[in-house]
């Protein structure tokens, strides 16, 4: 878990219990107005949605010690993720249609994650490590490998 100060370029505050009458001033020093602190698991939940939001990338689902595991673009990939200071080590574990150009695949859910953290957590996601677990096929097109 990491704790954060965010710059807030507000000058006042809303009227509140301890404002009678309208606005306060709000503290210049961000430390002053406050921490914002992200545990890991948030930070791992929101790289699989983030991998997700991409096309054709999944999770495997069900199953017991990988026997009757299903290939599912239904659910979120599972992601794991470790915080030091405001730096994030991101695992994800993904499946991804086939065929595509895997490096590029790996390449754009990296991006596409490393920007979601660092949008909504104010965290640096320094190392996006992507485990392609499975490959699921395209279906197969015209009368080749189809049963007569």
């Amino acid at each position: 878990m990491t704790t954060l100060t965010t710059p807030h370029d507000t000058t006042s505050a809303p009227a509140g219990p301890h404002r009678p009458g309208g606005h306060a001033p709000v503290p210049a020093d961000p430390v002053a107005r406050g921490t914002l602190t992200v545990p890991a698991s948030v930070v791992a939940k929101i790289a699989a949605q983030a991998a997700w939001e991409l096309d054709a990338v999944g999770a495997a689902s069900g199953g017991v010690l990988g026997l009757g595991a299903r290939r599912d673009f239904e659910r979120r990939p599972t992601a794991d993720a470790e915080i030091f200071g405001t730096a994030a080590v991101i695992t994800l574990d993904v499946g991804v249609a086939y065929p595509a150009p895997l490096r590029r695949t790996a390449d754009r859910i990296r991006t596409h994650v490393t920007d979601r953290v660092q949008r909504l957590t104010g965290l640096t996601a320094e190392q996006v490590d992507v485990e392609i677990s499975w490959l699921h096929p395209a279906p197969v097109r015209g009368t080749r490998g189809a049963l007569l």
